[in-house]
């Protein structure tokens, strides 16, 4: 007779779990029993001793995170089908977490050796003032150059001509056009690998910025209506680009123009809805665009609680609407520091707009950009305990939040380059 047990774990993706039953067989003779563990025990020796002196490096330096993640993954899949499952293989390099980050008391972001810094742009959530801070006003000892006719600085190591960012503003779109972590980690590597013209083992240290969901939701619907349509990424997974049939046209002309509020939101297929749950997640585990590989709901699920751990996982990520606490994190976090304070802006495009929103409009923003609401939820409680971890750490954090992008001395730099009065590039989205 096969018994049924229920199993309740405590985890944050507990929800994603299967709620499948467990099946116990009947226990073998215990001297059976007894004669199998003492071959496993020889087998299990035998192989890491084989293991460890044959195994490359590349597999050999996995490291206890990554080990976690491969059991999560295949936590999350184990119900969704073998199509789905595989995907976890395709995962290259996730990066640093921050806690292996704040869990070192002598980690320092280190330019002379082969530490890279990855920022995943999410359109319309400050990404762009955030990048141009990165690539101008970070105070180092080998400032980034920036070249006068198009948008895009050197960033380089001290002492060699070696990439220590990725960025839009440093690499330019390398990986598509606002890649979000599916793509970037499947593909920074190979890119720097082909810059450099060799292999090279590097620290991954992915960085992002989120914001209120509903107020980034109609900051991009007024951009897009302004004429904008990033039609040029790629929204590569596992391989291949989304076909047409996966993620249909919302417009037909060459852009979407003039569009309405209430024909932007109907749009099914239009990828502002949960835009940064999507960019977060890995879109491996559900089947990447084709949205009938799960049941919607169990997409869903799946997908936010992808896009949570990778958040949680990342060595820095920051809120549009904390400037001033996210630039500190930032500063702490990688023991670098800027030359100007960040601005905060609480009056924008969106804030009128929503001002001008009816009750039924509204809700309907609120129900398609669900999965970002709670996403954004989980995020800010995430950043305000970050902060808490650092301030109880900072002897001095008084005077250094009172004084934050205030170094004291003039830098000789790149802070007065003036962006405005560039050629666009023109392998970037219209502004």
């Amino acid at each position: 007779m096969v018994k049924n047990v229920s199993v309740k774990v405590d985890s944050d993706f507990v929800l994603l779990l299967p709620e499948g039953l467990y099946e116990i067989k009947r226990m073998e003779p215990r001297s059976k029993q007894r004669s199998i563990v003492v071959v496993c025990i020889f087998l299990a020796i035998a192989g890491i001793v084989i293991f460890g002196y044959f195994c490359n490096d590349q597999v050999c330096a996995l490291t206890k995170r990554d080990m976690m993640m491969s059991s999560d993954v295949a936590a999350l899949t184990s119900d969704t089908g073998n199509s789905v499952g595989k995907s976890s293989t395709q995962i290259n390099n996730p990066g640093l977490s921050y806690e292996e980050v704040l869990n070192d008391d002598n980690f320092q972001f280190d330019m002379n050796a082969h530490d890279v810094m990855v920022f995943l742009h999410i359109q319309k959530t400050g990404g762009t003032s955030f990048g141009k801070h990165l690539v101008r006003d970070l105070d180092l000892k080998r400032p980034c150059t920036c070249q006068r006719r198009k948008k895009r600085c050197h960033c380089f190591r001290p002492h060699r001509n070696e990439i220590w960012l990725f960025s839009r503003y440093s690499t330019g779109w390398k990986c598509g056009l606002h890649a979000d972590w599916t793509e970037l980690t499947s593909c920074v590597d190979q890119e720097l690998d082909k810059n450099e013209g060799e292999t090279t083992k590097r620290r991954y240290f992915y960085v992002s910025l989120l914001r209120e969901p509903i107020a980034r939701y109609l900051s991009e619907f007024r951009h897009v209506q302004r004429g904008a349509t990033w039609k040029t990424s790629r929204h590569w997974c596992l391989g291949r680009q989304a076909t047409p049939q996966e993620l249909p046209s919302c417009y037909s002309a060459e852009n979407w123009m003039d569009v309405t509020l209430d024909e932007f939101a109907a749009c099914d297929s239009n990828l502002a809805a949960n835009r940064q749950t999507r960019m977060l997640a890995d879109l491996a585990l559900v089947g990447c665009y084709n949205k009938s590989s799960l049941p919607p709901h169990e997409r869903n699920r799946v997908m936010l609680a992808s896009a949570k751990r990778n958040l949680a996982s990342m060595a820095y990520f920051g809120l549009t609407e904390y400037q001033k606490i996210s630039q500190y994190i930032f500063e702490e976090t990688f023991n670098l520091r800027f030359a100007i304070p960040f601005e905060q802006h609480n009056t924008t495009v969106s804030t009128t707009t929503m001002n001008d929103l009816t009750p039924e409009q509204k809700r309907r923003i609120e129900h398609i950009n669900s999965l970002d609401i709670e996403l954004y939820s989980f995020a800010k409680r995430l950043l305000f305990q970050r902060f808490e971890k650092l301030k109880a750490k900072d002897a001095d954090f008084e005077v250094r939040f009172a004084h934050l992008g205030n170094l004291g001395v003039m830098r000789n730099g790149v802070t007065e380059f003036n962006w405005d009065s560039n050629i666009e590039d023109t392998s970037t989205e219209r502004q």
